[in-house]
């Protein structure tokens, strides 16, 4: 059988317009008692990156959050929902975002995902241990709710990538350290999708970041929303939608290799509404091919001059200490500065490219810089002109300023 991907056009966070969106999705999708059974318990599991404003496109919509919660309550479900922040604690992370006063509304109760269950996995030749929130297991069933954004590690944080929140604190960043490459790193967010296995998810794009997401990027128009059960297929099409190669996200080639779903055009049914119709070419995203394994192992000696690296520009930077905090090299790779200058300051050497300290910053003031040498290696590559002078990530050319109302 093909994965069904369902593309929806919304054009806003109206909750009736989102409701009956998210609905047509479901019926779409076979029903919902073809998803679930009347009583069970689901965990809805949003994108809390950290707390901010729902406009910062940051973290999933409240609206959307709170369509999904009428239609499962409605149809008979216990619900329960939960994350594990970058930084702050679940309660107040989600009270920012908007989420905490929903759920309250509705009576859906606040998992447990400070406690945590060990689980074994096959990753490669080696056998290794992960943690779980005790709240994504005790579920019946989970719904994936990921918000559409650009991420400087993986090019997308899509519906593969969201379960990564069901690792409890500081455990996340400590895989990073574990597996410090993005092959590896993917196929271990792949076995997590294995493990908790999501029955259904469900991505936030009516308003998506790009550019320097998935915490530092810039609100844009998509308009749409899009719902499946395989979230390799749901992430292929998110690709489609912005004109980028889907096997430059590894986590989708990943998701294929080990049996998690397909992004393969010939074994996707995509309904709802045509493609064509809300693609967004000018969507300012990275579209150079990733380093993979045996490139960062042969460029490790002259890495300072080939792979991005994270920088901080110091007009931004308020000396709040998340990134520091958000470090998870032993030691460090930044610390605090020393009094010439007034913000923290990286170690290089000791860097392992995992762009933690970027995904955290929450005053976009860490931005992924790519050494002159290194763009002549994406050129070369055929990665397309997505660097600007300076190494940052910059739209393709002047169309991608126009915003989507302009299409």
């Amino acid at each position: 059988m093909k994965s069904r991907v369902v593309l929806l056009h919304c054009p806003t966070y109206d909750l009736t317009t989102v409701q009956s969106t998210l609905q047509r999705g479901i019926d779409l999708l076979g029903g919902l008692s073809t998803l679930f059974r009347k009583g069970e318990k689901i965990l809805l599991k949003p994108n809390l990156l950290y707390g901010q404003s729902p406009q910062r496109c940051v973290t999933t919509h409240p609206v959307v959050f709170e369509g999904i919660i009428r239609i499962l309550q409605d149809y008979g479900v216990v619900l329960s929902f939960g994350d594990s922040p970058g930084y702050g604690k679940l309660s107040a992370v989600a009270r920012k975002a908007g989420l905490h006063q929903i759920a309250e509304q509705y009576h859906v109760s606040l998992a447990d995902f400070e406690s945590a269950h060990w689980h074994e996995i096959e990753l490669g030749s080696n056998t290794i241990r992960i943690p779980l929130s005790s709240g994504s297991l005790e579920a019946d069933g989970i719904v994936s709710l990921p918000k559409m954004k650009t991420h400087g590690l993986t090019r997308i944080t899509g519906a593969v990538k969201n379960q990564l929140g069901c690792v409890p604190g500081f455990h996340k960043a400590e895989f990073h350290v574990r597996f410090p490459n993005t092959e590896s790193f993917a196929s271990l967010l792949v076995k997590i999708n294995l493990l908790l296995k999501p029955r259904l998810y469900i991505m936030d794009g009516i308003m998506a970041m790009e550019g320097e997401g998935p915490g530092s990027g810039d609100p844009v128009q998509m308009e749409c929303l899009l719902l499946s059960q395989d979230p390799v297929a749901l992430d292929a099409t998110f690709c489609k939608l912005i004109d980028l190669d889907p096997l430059f996200v590894p986590t989708i080639p990943a998701g294929e290799r080990l049996g998690l779903g397909t992004a393969q055009e010939d074994k996707i049914e995509l309904l709802g509404d045509p493609l064509e119709k809300l693609k967004r070419s000018s969507f300012n995203v990275k579209r150079n091919p990733p380093v993979k394994d045996v490139t960062f192992r042969a460029l490790h000696p002259f890495r300072n001059l080939v792979l991005p690296q994270p920088r901080i520009d110091p007009e931004r930077c308020k000396r709040c200490g998340i990134c520091v905090e958000a470090c998870p090299v032993p030691g460090k790779a930044l610390a605090f500065a020393n009094r010439k200058t007034n913000h923290p300051v990286y170690v290089y050497k000791r860097c392992i490219r995992c762009f933690c300290c970027h995904e955290m910053c929450p005053h976009k003031a860490i931005y992924i810089y790519t050494p002159w040498l290194g763009r002549q290696v994406i050129q070369f590559l055929g990665g397309g002109h997505t660097l600007s002078e300076k190494g940052r990530i910059s739209p393709e050319s002047e169309s991608a300023n126009v915003s989507a109302s302009g299409r």
